[in-house]
């Protein structure tokens, strides 16, 4: 006999809170393998299964909408290698836009500094001057 849990201990066992496992239940991530005889959720392995893969697709960075279809392409007979490999795809040109623009703002804070240590002789801040004279 396969192994329930209820949705406390589901969550316990998936480092969720209880909240976000009646949320994953909302969104059609997880769903109660059956009732107990006090009509308990009852969740078996899979639920715990499913939890795991929806956080480690979460710490990915994929969304909910993206991780129900990778849910529906895992729990499917048909091999969806095509559609994950593009899902994946356009994830990372995401994460490789944001590690850009981050770059981005590192290297003018970088230059912010320099332009404060340099000006912090004179009690003027050479950052806010700059800043001012965008703004014309």
């Amino acid at each position: 006999m396969d192994h329930h849990y209820t949705i406390g201990r589901l969550a316990r066992a998936a480092g969720v809170p209880v909240s976000t496992v009646r949320y994953y239940e909302r969104r059609g991530l997880v769903k109660p393998d059956a009732r107990s005889d006090g009509n308990y959720r009852l969740y078996g392995e899979d639920s715990l299964r499913r939890l795991r893969f929806v956080r480690s697709a979460q710490a990915a960075g994929f969304t909910l909408l993206d991780i129900a279809l990778l849910l529906r392409f895992r729990d499917g007979d048909v091999s969806p290698c095509a559609k994950v490999q593009r899902l994946i795809s356009d994830r990372l040109e995401s994460v490789s836009r944001q590690i850009e623009q981050l770059q981005q703002v590192d290297r003018m804070l970088r230059n912010w500094l320099k332009v404060c240590r340099r000006s912090e002789r004179t009690g003027r801040c050479g950052v806010l001057d700059g800043l001012a004279a965008d703004d014309a």
